[in-house]
């Protein structure tokens, strides 16, 4: 007689046992127009449409690209469970005018046409972290409201979109948050990733925790990794793309005037031997060289 299968409750629906793939995408930035979109007219309150321009439909493309080929192939075609890493939505902040509108509903309303195929191709394996406040509102109340409309899984408070989010992945121990220092030179980019992986040590030897298999954070908009060795094989550390082009703000950062958006997203696998991390990342041609 064939062994049945455990079953676990996610989200609102039943699921089969926990599965060996996590996908992560960050910093969408739906609402702005700069940020993520889709290539189809959006509407917006008061019966206007906004349509995105020639710059978001190539991000659109590559979004669509990510789920419809690079998902299938790197879990090999197996179930995954969805963490969006924060700032879902753009907000209205630091007095800026490259909102598609700052009515917070027509944002939530970007973002959830958007991230709901999402989560039904997930099956309802899906959890979402809360951003930044400037973006996504005071204690992250945007976020909060646009995950429990996804039906995010909630946390053992009810709380739908989270600060943090430690997720067993096969054996591996994977934990979650948007938030991490910014470098302004390349030289440096790398520092404060390698740190979440030292301060997450120090702090299970103090409590004697179990120490995480990767650490993942976002906010930069970047993609850099670090890996140390550990006892329980490799420790990682890293940081996502994002999935926003250069907006005005970014003109002030050293590094990041001269920098290329990356667009992309990432993935954690327990495989047969260890837990790890793998990619993908588009970038967008250098502006046109102009004659002098």
């Amino acid at each position: 007689m064939a062994k049945k299968k455990k079953t676990i409750v996610v989200g609102k629906r039943l699921k089969r046992e926990p599965v060996n793939n996590v996908i992560v995408v960050s910093d969408l930035h739906c609402g702005c127009r700069l940020g993520l979109c889709p290539d189809t007219p959006v509407d917006l309150d008061e019966g206007g449409k906004y349509q995105c321009s020639k710059l978001q439909a190539q991000v659109w493309a590559w979004w669509s690209e990510f789920w419809d080929n690079w998902v299938p192939e790197v879990t090999r075609r197996e179930p995954y469970t969805v963490v969006v890493n924060g700032d879902a939505m753009d907000g209205v902040h630091h007095n800026t005018v490259t909102q598609i509108s700052q009515n917070t509903a027509d944002q939530a309303k970007i973002a959830y046409s958007i991230l709901k195929p999402i989560v039904d191709g997930c099956e309802g394996r899906y959890y979402h972290i809360r951003g930044t406040e400037a973006h996504v509102g005071s204690s992250g109340q945007e976020e909060e409201k646009l995950a429990e409309r996804l039906g995010a899984i909630p946390d053992p408070v009810g709380h739908h979109a989270r600060w943090e989010l430690w997720l067993r992945v096969g054996r591996g121990l994977v934990h979650f948050t948007h938030h991490i220092g910014v470098a302004g030179s390349m030289a440096y980019e790398t520092s404060a990733i390698q740190k979440e992986i030292e301060q997450s040590f120090v702090e299970s030897a103090r409590w004697d925790d179990e120490i995480p298999d990767v650490l993942v954070r976002s906010h930069r908009h970047r993609n850099a990794e670090t890996r140390i060795q550990s006892h329980k094989g490799f420790a990682t550390s890293c940081t996502t793309a994002g999935w926003q082009l250069k907006t005005p703000l970014v003109y002030r950062i050293v590094g990041g005037r001269q920098a290329r958006p990356q667009i992309g997203g990432t993935l954690i696998r327990c495989g047969d031997e260890d837990i790890y991390t793998r990619h993908k990342l588009w970038k967008l041609d250098r502006p046109k060289v102009e004659i002098a």
